[in-house]
């Protein structure tokens, strides 16, 4: 019998699809129902989306990661497969007969089938997870499509006409004082929403931009619109500094220090500057004789991502920062290691003795959260109070006093070890 070859390759799958769903706040969940159950929550998910789409291939990859891996007809019918899937999870789940939400982030990748290769679709994969906890939002690529990933030499040779053409933007995350509950600065955050690719994430342009020498001009531009958000700000009556991160390849530049000069002296806003520790080791006397630049017009610094790097305390006493950020590589487990808080409550202690204030970066937790006021941390940021927001939005955010719903939270939890961390 003659087999229309045509109606064959219509019939058979055309895409194969690796996707890595992380289920959400699976620390809060393991403390609301137990470390044993906890372990079975990643089977109760696979459970519910497979008896949903049946199509669906599941393993766990972790204690809450599943493996999701399908074939079908195109790449546009998998992202309706990702729909679908989110889809089954809007149903609170019966565990142990109380109800609980739980939300996945999913990392993905679609390939044709020909060209399947499951060591680099798992790699491509993770990598769309990693990206996808970054911006708080699901990223599914096509990896035979240049937006699956940003190639650096092709992002130099745009970056100039991305700035030009209004394809970057700034974000604004918030920082809180704890015992006041008062937003009291905000960071400014770069982001490029390139027409092809998407959402560019600052990790891969930023590299660009310092590769290809436009790292200035861009920081520049940061600066400009830093200033013109502050003074709206102000005018609403948010009279709040904007915080802007300084390449470490510019702390050595004079003329880039001149022309930052004059623009925060011209620009009539409050605005303030981060660095981290490492951009300093790379040129340590240019780097401070022009942070004291900064800081005699009035630019309050801040050190960023303390902790990250090889902290030197040789430089950390010469810099004339007002504040400090531990990284929230130490924050983030706060409340489920034992050395962490040992090394956030010392760093605290140290950055008072020093006269700077400490920000606390990834608080994500009421627990961490109450932990931190308790040890004496000044303010808190991360994506408990605010995820990152375009201006629009964080204007809304200040006018509403959203941060007061996370500020909310019972602060009783670590009382009884407050003598504790006071005599550690």
């Amino acid at each position: 019998m003659a087999v229309d070859r045509r109606l064959l390759q219509r019939q058979l799958p055309s895409c194969r699809f690796i996707l890595l769903c992380e289920l959400e706040e699976f620390t809060s969940l393991r403390r609301g129902v137990g470390v044993a159950r906890a372990r079975l929550l990643i089977d109760d998910v696979a459970t519910r989306i497979t008896a949903a789409i049946p199509e669906l291939r599941a393993s766990a990859a972790g204690a809450n990661l599943l493996e999701l891996t399908f074939d079908c007809a195109s790449f546009a019918a998998g992202t309706a497969i990702v729909d679908r899937i989110r889809d089954t999870m809007t149903v609170p789940f019966d565990l142990d007969g109380e109800s609980y939400r739980l939300s996945l982030r999913i990392g993905g990748i679609g390939v044709p089938v020909a060209e399947a290769d499951d060591v680099r679709m798992i790699e491509a994969a993770e990598q769309a997870l990693v990206d996808a906890r970054h911006i708080q939002a699901d990223v599914v690529r096509d990896l035979v499509d240049p937006a699956a990933g940003d190639d650096p030499i092709q992002l130099m040779r745009e970056l100039p006409g991305a700035i030009a053409s209004g394809q970057i933007f700034l974000q604004y995350q918030p920082k809180v004082r704890v015992r006041q509950q008062q937003v009291v600065s905000a960071e400014a955050l770069v982001r490029w929403r390139h027409p092809e690719r998407g959402l560019i994430l600052p990790g891969a342009f930023i590299e660009a931009a310092e590769r290809s020498n436009i790292i200035g001009a861009l920081t520049l531009w940061i600066i400009r619109r830093g200033i013109a958000d502050q003074r709206m700000l102000a005018a609403q009556g948010h009279d709040i500094p904007i915080f802007i991160n300084i390449s470490g390849m510019l702390l050595s530049d004079a003329g880039f220090v001149r022309d930052a000069c004059a623009l925060v002296a011209a620009g009539g806003a409050r605005i303030g500057f981060e660095i981290t520790e490492t951009a300093v080791i790379r040129d340590p006397e240019s780097a401070i004789a022009n942070l004291r630049t900064f800081a005699e017009i009035g630019v309050p610094l801040a050190i960023d991502d303390y902790g990250a790097g090889l902290s030197s305390l040789a430089y950390l006493k010469r810099l004339p920062a007002s504040e400090l950020k531990i990284d929230k590589l130490f924050v983030t487990q706060l409340t489920s290691s034992n050395r962490d808080p040992l090394i956030v409550r010392s760093t605290i202690d140290l950055a008072h003795a020093l006269d700077m204030e400490v920000t606390a970066e990834g608080v994500e937790t009421p627990a961490a959260l109450a932990l931190l006021g308790v040890m004496g941390c000044d303010m808190v940021q991360g994506f408990l109070i605010s995820r990152p927001v375009e201006f629009a939005a964080f204007q809304t955010y200040l006018a509403e006093d959203r941060h007061l719903a996370a500020m909310v939270s019972p602060r009783m939890t670590f009382l009884r070890n407050e003598r504790q961390w006071k005599t550690a």
